[in-house]
C-alpha cells in the first residue's frame, strides 16, 4: 500500500550546509565587531584625555588670573594642579565665602588600561618642568597626561603619542 503522506523535515545535509553558511557569515562579521569595539575605546581615550587637559588648563588660566592664591597648596609654583586629586576635590579661591572651583567631577577612567587600576594610577603625568618623552612623572604638579602604552590606534598612531 503506498502512502500518500510527504514526510517534512530537514536533512542532515541542508543542515550541514546552513551551519556552514552561518559559519562564514559569523567569521565574516567578527573583525568588523572588534574593530567597531577598538573605535568605540578610542573615542572613549580621545574624550577623556581632552577633558583632563581642558581642566588642567583652565586651572592654570585661573592661576594666572589671581583666582587661585598664589599661597594655595593645590597649585604649583608653575600654577598647576599638584595631582589629578585637585581638580575633582576643587580649589578655594580665598574669597570671603570661601567657595570652591571644581575642575572634574571624577578622574576619568582610561578605557584602555587595567580596570583594576584606580583611574588616577591608570594615566601617565607629566609635570611642567619634565622633557616631553619623559617615562617618569616628577611629581611637582601636573602639566600634562598620556596613556601608558606602546600600542598603536587604528590610523596607525602610537597611543602614548596622542
Amino acid at each position: 500500500m503506498l502512502s500518500n503522506k510527504f514526510q517534512t523535515g530537514l536533512t542532515l545535509i541542508e543542515l550541514i550546509v546552513t551551519l556552514v553558511i552561518l559559519s562564514i557569515l559569523a567569521s565574516a562579521a567578527l573583525p568588523f565587531a572588534e574593530v567597531t569595539i577598538r573605535r568605540d575605546q578610542e573615542l572613549e581615550l580621545r574624550r577623556a584625555l581632552r577633558e583632563v587637559r581642558t581642566a588642567i588648563d583652565q586651572f592654570h588660566i585661573d592661576w594666572q588670573a589671581g583666582r587661585i592664591p598664589i599661597t594655595s597648596d593645590a597649585a604649583s609654583d608653575n600654577g598647576y594642579p599638584r595631582t589629578l586629586q585637585v581638580l575633582v576635590e576643587g580649589v578655594s579661591h580665598g574669597n570671603v565665602t570661601d567657595q570652591k572651583r571644581y575642575y572634574l567631577r571624577r578622574i576619568p577612567p582610561n578605557p584602555l588600561a587595567d580596570k583594576n587600576l584606580l583611574p588616577a594610577k591608570q594615566w601617565h603625568l607629566r609635570s611642567y618642568q619634565d622633557a616631553p618623552d619623559n617615562s617618569s612623572w616628577g611629581e611637582q604638579d601636573v602639566y600634562d597626561i598620556r596613556i601608558k602604552s606602546e600600542k598603536r590606534a587604528i590610523d596607525g598612531s602610537y597611543y602614548e603619542k596622542w
